[in-house]
């Protein structure tokens, strides 16, 4: 099994090749450099594993939320190296991408990263007996102090809405908060790890049809 993911939703720009159980990835901070960034990534990648783009068994993306270009960025590139060769695509939530990043450590992530104009996106995710988390409340983009809380559990933080938010979200939080990690960014390696399991269930689309989840109407760049 070969799978390609692409996640540009965010500063982080990051792509990663998932082949059988080994994923090879690349991954940096360039707030707007990613279109720079992203095709010279997946040519390293299938150079280091010595393979051709049209041997892929799927691309997945971030789909979003995130910033307007960025999630424009993975859809546009995911829609040019798919379609060509019939690839079926994955998307991925973004939000969901934040949380995979800590389910070695925690079974509960409440995952946050800024949406600008004072509000952020929200998602809250346990995780299943596949280890790979799943959102318990629909995402939402909203103000800190109006986000969804989870009913039990203890619970880590993740994304840069912690570091802009974090007493805002504190005090309406009903369950409690073990600790959170404001620097964390969506990963390409962990929607992999997402990708995987839908890939195996058929949950695939042609390229044609992939869409971007803003989450609102107003969307920042």
């Amino acid at each position: 099994m070969k799978i390609l993911a692409i996640e540009t939703s965010t500063e982080a720009c990051s792509a990663a090749l998932g082949i059988d159980n080994s994923c090879i990835y690349r991954h940096q901070i360039a707030p707007r450099k990613h279109t720079e960034l992203i095709l010279p990534m997946i040519d390293s990648l299938l150079n280091e594993a010595n393979i051709k783009l049209n041997s892929l068994d799927a691309i997945a993306f971030g789909r979003g939320p995130g910033a307007f270009t960025g999630v424009r960025i993975a859809i546009s590139v995911t829609q040019g190296l798919a379609y060509p060769y019939d690839i079926p695509v994955i998307p991925i939530s973004t939000l969901a991408t934040l949380a995979q990043q800590f389910s070695d450590k925690y079974d509960c992530i409440a995952a946050s990263f800024d949406a600008r104009m004072k509000e952020i996106y929200w998602g809250l995710y346990r995780k299943n007996k596949l280890n790979i988390m799943e959102a318990i409340k629909k995402e939402k983009v909203c103000l800190p102090n109006n986000i969804s809380t989870p009913s039990s559990g203890e619970w880590f933080g993740a994304g840069s809405g912690w570091k802009l938010y974090s007493d805002e979200i504190k005090s309406k939080f009903k369950c409690k908060i073990i600790d959170f990690d404001d620097n964390a960014y969506p990963h390409a390696k962990d929607i992999i790890k997402i990708a995987i399991p839908l890939y195996l269930d058929g949950k695939v689309m042609s390229a044609e049809l992939v869409s971007p989840v803003y989450l609102r109407d107003k969307v920042t760049s």
